[in-house]
């Protein structure tokens, strides 16, 4: 049930706001229910959220925000995505892929992991070329960095890390749970919605309340998705591409 590009749609949020230009343009675009860039809080408006880690902008350079460009990398469960996203939201790229194991069976973190760390080369070059950009036109790495399992977060992170200091490029860490809302927001237009948030490890109801998100409500035995998971595996459904998919075609 991993998030394919979660992870570059909430790419900007956390960065701060470090020049007086950079505070002034954030106060003059924030949303009406925020209006001191310092109570952007983390998983709320980050569209609005501008990198400043290079200086102060002219107002010349606010003309091509847009095209500010983050890199983000996804791999807290079995699949591992790499995706290319602007500021505003497009994806300029999105390749994937996906750790599929025999049926019955589910993945074990360490062969997980050394299926992500085979594949994340190839799918930065296909990311990057899919895209028709350079890593120095990369404004920004981000990464999953949790919840998730603990050896395929590690993939992400060491090579988002290797890349930074190759490249002088600044790294954001994502809220895998806030990105899958802010997904969510992205699509709908949705301004202020109460989540229904059903994911592998997730079934609650969330709603942002007092400068976070908050749970108001979650199931107390088992999450929807880990349940279909371990169904598809007594029926010795095939994992490919999903064992919820083929729940489905059953």
């Amino acid at each position: 049930m991993a998030a394919f590009i979660i992870v570059v749609l909430a790419t900007y949020h956390r960065l701060l706001h470090r020049s007086a230009k950079g505070r002034n343009l954030c106060q003059a675009i924030a949303s009406p229910r925020s209006t001191e860039p310092t109570q952007m809080i983390e998983g709320r408006w980050w569209q609005w959220q501008i990198i400043t880690a290079a200086g102060e902008f002219s107002s010349s350079e606010t003309v091509q925000m847009k095209r500010m460009i983050a890199l983000g990398f996804e791999g807290s469960a079995n699949k591992i995505g790499v995706g290319v996203v602007t500021l505003d939201g497009t994806i300029l790229s999105n390749p994937r892929h996906t750790y599929i194991t025999p049926p019955g069976q589910g993945f074990l973190p360490r062969e997980t992991a050394h299926h992500h760390l085979q594949h994340v080369l190839p799918l930065i070059k296909e990311a990057l070329e899919t895209a028709q950009i350079t890593l120095k036109d990369v404004n920004c790495l981000c990464y999953t960095k949790g919840p998730g399992m603990g050896a395929p977060l590690q993939v992400s992170a060491v090579v988002v890390r290797v890349l930074s200091q190759l490249w002088k490029i600044p790294i954001v860490g994502v809220n895998h749970c806030v990105a899958h809302i802010e997904m969510g927001r992205i699509v709908t237009g949705a301004d202020d919605p109460v989540v229904l948030y059903v994911s592998g490890g997730n079934t609650q109801v969330i709603a942002y309340s007092e400068g976070r998100y908050r749970i108001f409500g979650e199931t107390i035995d088992i999450a929807i998705g880990n349940c279909l998971d371990r169904f598809a595996r007594v029926l010795m459904l095939s994992n490919d591409p999903s064992p919820g998919y083929n729940i489905e075609q059953v």
